[in-house]
């Protein structure tokens, strides 16, 4: 955000409901209420000619918007790093992965919360378990932070959120230009499930694999990342577009 904005984008960030600094409400932690939080925060400051971009479950988030509200306040979407269409393994989606994947969470999350975070950053969310890998202590740390910051309820109902909610519907109703961008050795969405699955499935999307990149590649490859959302950006010369990026 901080690079779009300094090159002349108005940047809007919004804490998804139980994480961050909003509130920590017991209900509504599912994929429809998080869509109409977005439309309620894009309705409230009437944002138009809209670029909605959303990280890992927050490209949940992005398609599910557009499923139920459609695009008539966007010009263009961004998935990175994003769950859709199905994280969940099925007989339809056999490349998901099995529900004991999403349960070990659960079961880690319930057990020690705070020692699941950090492994999960010490590990496979940064690709920190990899050989050749530069840790970062900072990254472990912020992550770390974001994760305790959020309420328990909130990121426990997330986890079935963005794990077994299909939105290979809501693909389909993609009208605009969209940039799906997701690292080849993400082992948190296998992007084989995710961003070349999806890419088949929204039209006029445009798919840039990142070699080599982890999950959190908003941070491991940022400079990669900042430059090709500007020029996605440019390439309508979208002036003073509005840009709701989720923080997470």
């Amino acid at each position: 955000m901080l690079f779009l904005a300094s090159n002349g984008y108005r940047c809007i960030a919004h804490d998804r409901r139980g994480h961050g600094r909003s509130s920590q409400p017991w209900n509504g932690n599912e994929m429809n209420t998080y869509a109409d939080d977005i439309a309620t925060l894009m309705d409230a400051l009437d944002l138009k000619n809209a670029v909605l971009i959303g990280f890992s479950a927050g490209g949940g988030e992005v398609a599910r918007y557009i499923g139920r509200h459609g695009t008539k306040r966007l010009a263009k979407a961004a998935l990175i790093s994003a769950v859709p269409p199905l994280m969940l393994k099925t007989a339809a989606n056999p490349g998901g992965l099995p529900i004991e994947v999403f349960d070990g969470i659960r079961a880690g999350s319930i057990a020690d919360r705070s020692k699941f975070y950090k492994e999960l950053a010490s590990g496979p969310f940064f690709g920190f378990n990899r050989p050749s890998a530069k840790v970062s202590q900072g990254m472990i740390d912020w992550f770390w932070l974001q994760g305790i910051q959020a309420g328990h309820k909130n990121t426990l109902d997330c986890i079935k959120a963005f794990s077994e909610t299909d939105f290979t519907e809501d693909l389909k109703k993609f009208d605009v230009p969209t940039l799906i961008i997701h690292g080849d050795d993400d082992q948190i969405v296998p992007i084989g499930a995710a961003a070349l699955a999806s890419s088949k499935l929204v039209k006029n999307s445009t798919l840039k694999v990142y070699t080599g990149a982890p999950h959190g590649l908003t941070e491991t490859h940022k400079e990669q990342l900042n430059a090709d959302l500007l020029s996605f950006l440019k390439a309508e010369k979208l002036v003073g577009a509005r840009f709701p990026a989720q923080r997470q």
